[in-house]
Order: C-alpha cells, then structure tokens, then sequence
C-alpha cells in the first residue's frame, strides 16, 4: 500500500498539477515558483499548522517576511479554491487512474468534521454534541474518492435531501467518463430511504444497503430488498480512506468560514490519495 504523498516533485507538479492551476494573467505575478507554493500548501494542509509558520526558506530569519509568506500563500490556496482549479486537479486525477478504478463496488459514507468557530454549512447536531459540517464522499472498491457532496451542515441526519445529492454524484461520475452500469452500490441504513434506491436504479446501480428497520411499522410485503452481507463488508474502504483524509490535520477541524474553501482543501486531499500509486513508483 503507497503511502500518501504530502509534498510533490517538480516533474509531478509539471505532469499533473501545473496546467489545471489558474496563474494571474496581469497585474502581481508571483515571485516564488509554483511548486514551492503548492508545497508550502500542502505543507499546511498536511501539518494543520498556521500560515504564517510555513517553513518557506526565506522567512525563516525575518518575522516580516514569514508573515507575508504565509498570506501569499493563503490569498493563492483560497484563489485556487474558489476558481475551481483545485477541483479540477481531482477530478483530472481521477481519470489519470481510470484504467486503475475498480467502479463495479462503490461505497458511500458521512464524515462529520467538528467546526468550533462556526462558519457556512454548520449546524449543532445534538448526537455530535458540538457544531459540524458533513461530506459524503463515494468512494471505488479501492478507496479512491469519485464523488462528493458539497459542506452540508451537520444537524440533520445524513439521508437528508440525498436524492438531488447522488444523482449529482452519479452525473459527476458519468462526465468524468467512467462506465459504472452493474455497480454495487454499499451503504449504511442511515442511507436506507426509498428515494435513494430509486436514484441507484435509475442509474442502473445495485443497490447493496443494510435495511433500516426503523422506517418500517409493519414487515414489508413481497421480496425483500437484496442485499449482499459479503459485499457490505467491503464498504470498510470508506473508513480507509476517511483516514487518509485525516492525515491532513487541517482537515480535521472547519476553521475555513466558507464552504469553497473547505472543499478546495478536500479536493486537494482527494487527488493526493487517487495519486498515492501514481506518485510512489515515480518518488
């Protein structure tokens, strides 16, 4: 198992990173190579440290000179983020390892990051007993990240609006190119909703979701839903790949107070770990 990347070289950076990055077309252009920015980016995001405390070697002497290190680099993280090129670096490493993806089993999951200081999307889930955003990544039979939701707050329950949810995850997966018909589709029973079944039928999806006996008053007549025990378990690759987001710190609280922010760092995260391979056998 490759071990994910937290920094990348210049040859990496140029292969796959550099054309998808917006760059100022006039007005400051920045003095300090891109590859050295998006590192100390990933830097931050890898040690959730503060942007004034990068480690740019320039800074290291002069106080002044760290702080504007580190506000260069959050302005460009932030441009990055809000102009979708850090959306588009997942999404283009996603079909970098399409020949690699294995789309027969998908899995679905929430994961709740804490938000002390608040922000957009966040809300008090009194089971969580603090403020949360949530995301529900799809992930392959491998852990790669296909598919997420936008910040959603956290204080309803996770099937909550899931249907417009997965048929924008479905479509996501659809123009990226890949061919998903046959699916097994794993998730909780916290994802057990009629509409949601509906969503993965209509998308030719099987859906393989432990049966949530709670929205039930009676026994359901008829046949009952399939449902494929074996094929649950695999749905552990989810929790796999929740921990390889948790190794960037950053990513463990929401002190971003917009939502475009919060996702760019997830997106930045996402392609990281779909290019753990890719990355390992050029290193």
């Amino acid at each position: 198992m490759s071990t994910i990347p937290t920094s990348v070289t210049e040859d990496q950076f140029d292969e796959h990173i550099r054309l998808l990055l917006s760059t100022a077309k006039r007005g400051y252009v920045c003095q300090i190579p891109l590859v050295k920015v998006f590192n100390d980016i990933l830097y931050r995001l890898h040690t959730g440290c503060q942007w004034a405390h990068l480690p740019t070697a320039p800074a290291r002497t002069d106080p002044e000179k760290k702080r504007l290190a580190g506000k260069r680099s959050t302005i460009i993280s932030r441009t990055w983020s809000a102009d979708g090129s850090l959306q588009q670096v997942w999404e283009q490493s996603i079909q970098t390892i399409c020949k690699d993806l294995d789309v027969l089993r998908l899995n679905l999951d929430g994961s709740h990051t804490l938000a002390e200081k608040g922000g957009e999307s966040v809300a008090y889930p009194h089971r969580k007993r603090a403020k949360t955003s949530n995301l529900l990544p799809i992930t392959d039979a491998q852990g790669d990240v296909l598919a997420s939701t936008g910040g959603a707050a956290g204080n309803p329950h996770d099937a909550f609006d899931l249907k417009p949810h997965l048929q924008a995850a479905f479509k996501h997966i659809k123009h990226l190119g890949l061919t998903f018909a046959g699916a097994y589709f794993n998730a909780d029973s916290a994802f057990d909703t009629l509409e949601a079944r509906k969503v993965c039928f209509n998308h030719q999806v099987i859906p393989n979701i432990c049966e949530n006996k709670r929205n039930r008053k009676a026994t359901k007549r008829g046949r009952k839903h399939l449902f494929n025990p074996t094929l649950y378990k695999q749905r552990s690759t989810s929790e796999r790949s929740f921990a390889w987001i948790d190794k960037f710190r950053a990513l463990l609280i929401h002190y971003d107070g917009k939502d475009v922010n919060f996702l760019g760092a997830h997106h930045l995260a996402f392609a990281l770990i779909n290019l753990r391979h890719l990355f390992a056998r050029k290193g």
